[in-house]
């Protein structure tokens, strides 16, 4: 089987929970081609006692069928069942009888799970019924479920408040690669691109990895997007409405709410949202936001402080491509290509670099040599200055030092000039008057190359670089 690349953490987590010698619940949820199935399937290189995966759209008889045609596969004799309680009765059944024969763990996995609950069916709580009356005494049950539907998933298993309530023993929230992870991928599949080619790919897919999959290693980076998205028949022409169709049940919702977040780069309140879709700023609301950022379409950051409402941010790299130019009906066959360069490109890639950094802050933090310092990080708007004054990420330590970086996009060494340099004293000067921060503030430059110097770069003493970001 295909080799399982950039999942460490999370194989090393399942390995242990393996070997816990008790029964295991465990959830896994993250957004649709992120690769939850891949992982489980290769980690147990499909040695499973029951699998069974839901229908994408199919009704309860869909459903039933498919739950009992991998019974009958896994050795079921029985007749179908009507009920779902009566199915998963018959799914204890055939987990006791072999139980019976062998003391090695007993693995089931339940794919898209949230396909399973069509409206009516009492899926759900014949689940409930099952693990916690049958399955949870098998104390060598190693039972999986996953689903791409995050806010069921989270909501129904994770979160459940009923009769699932605590009952996962482990969750595990499959997030899309980092840089160092998606070169590692890239590097499996024999591309040779430098880091900078793979970091201008990373701003287009982000660290999905079906979508790294489509890729081309006889191709560069510009002929391989314009094969994806500007061809006369691209691959992905059609994938932003899928995804969100197969997340969410109200898609047309969520991406209202990732196009206005798409329109500005320092994000949202929750408050602004509402009044732009015309919608009230309630329950309702909070959830969907929840569920994006669950899924790592958004992030919510405090602007430094710990209010409730905070400020929502897009940083899914795939959709902020989509709404800048997938949206535009372009016609040009090899439009990347065509504008490179160009200042609506180059200002794109400036624009994205800062979401690449944001989603990469531990790698910024360790190459600050911070990481062994209690910190807190954040994102700071200023609430006075006109026009508000943004600093993308503040790293304020426990021995009252605050870092702010600063993030500048460059093909080559950056030079600092007067102009920038004016800015960021002013954002500096801005942050310390609203904070209250009066000594102790340093500014590191994160770029892809590095400073240039000048008379303006001792600002930043310690720049971070693209080789920091991939660490």
């Amino acid at each position: 089987m295909e080799r399982i690349i950039g999942r460490d953490t999370e194989l090393e987590k399942l390995k242990t929970y393996y070997d816990s010698g008790r029964s295991e619940f465990i959830a896994i949820y993250g957004r649709r081609r992120v690769g939850k199935t891949f992982l489980i399937r290769n980690f147990f290189k499909e040695k499973f006692d029951f699998f069974a995966t839901g229908v994408i759209d199919g009704s309860k008889e869909v459903q039933m069928e498919a739950f009992y045609s991998a019974l009958c596969r896994y050795g079921y004799k029985g007749e179908k069942a009507t009920t779902w309680i009566e199915a998963f009765n018959q799914l204890a059944e055939l987990l006791e009888s072999k139980t019976k024969t062998r003391k090695k763990r007993i693995v089931v996995f339940i794919d898209e799970l949230p396909c399973f609950d069509t409206p009516r069916s009492g899926f759900l709580q014949a689940l409930d019924l099952f693990w916690n009356s049958r399955a949870s005494w098998i104390d060598n049950i190693y039972f999986v479920v996953c689903g791409s539907a995050t806010s069921w998933m989270m909501r129904n298993i994770v979160n459940n408040k009923a009769g699932l309530h605590k009952r996962t023993t482990h969750t595990l929230h499959l997030r899309p690669f980092t840089l160092k992870q998606t070169e590692e991928y890239l590097k499996d599949k024999k591309f040779r691109w430098p880091r900078i080619a793979i970091m201008q790919i990373y701003m287009v897919l982000g660290g999905v990895p079906y979508y790294l999959g489509l890729l081309d290693p006889k191709k560069n980076v510009p002929d391989n997007i314009d094969t994806l998205f500007f061809s006369s028949e691209p691959e992905l022409e059609n994938e932003y409405q899928r995804l969100f169709k197969s997340l969410f049940k109200n898609a047309d919702s969520y991406m209202e709410i990732i196009r206005i977040l798409s329109t500005r780069r320092d994000g949202y309140t929750r408050a602004e949202i509402a009044k732009d879709l015309k919608i009230s700023d309630n329950g309702h609301l909070s959830e969907m936001l929840d569920d994006l950022e669950h899924c790592d379409f958004i992030r919510r950051y405090n602007n430094g402080s710990l209010k409730k409402n905070g400020i929502y941010q897009l940083i899914d790299f795939f959709s902020l491509f989509h709404y800048k130019f997938g949206v535009r009906r372009i016609t040009d066959e090899h439009f990347w290509r065509n504008n490179l360069g160009t200042p609506e490109q180059n200002n794109w890639y400036g624009l994205t670099f800062e979401r690449v950094c944001l989603w990469h802050v531990r790698q910024i933090v360790k190459g600050l040599r911070l990481d062994t310092i209690s910190h807190e990080y954040y994102a700071w708007r200023s609430q006075t200055s006109q026009p508000a004054v943004q600093i993308d990420l503040v790293i304020d330590r426990a021995d009252g030092i605050v870092t702010i970086c600063e993030m500048k996009y460059s093909k080559d060494d950056y030079t600092l000039n007067e102009k920038e340099y004016r800015n960021i004293i002013r954002r500096v000067e801005c942050f310390q008057k609203e904070t209250g921060h009066k000594s102790g503030i340093q500014v590191s430059i994160v770029t892809t190359y590095g400073l240039n110097e000048n008379m303006y770069s001792e600002i930043s003493p310690i720049p971070i670089t693209i080789n920091e970001l991939f660490g």
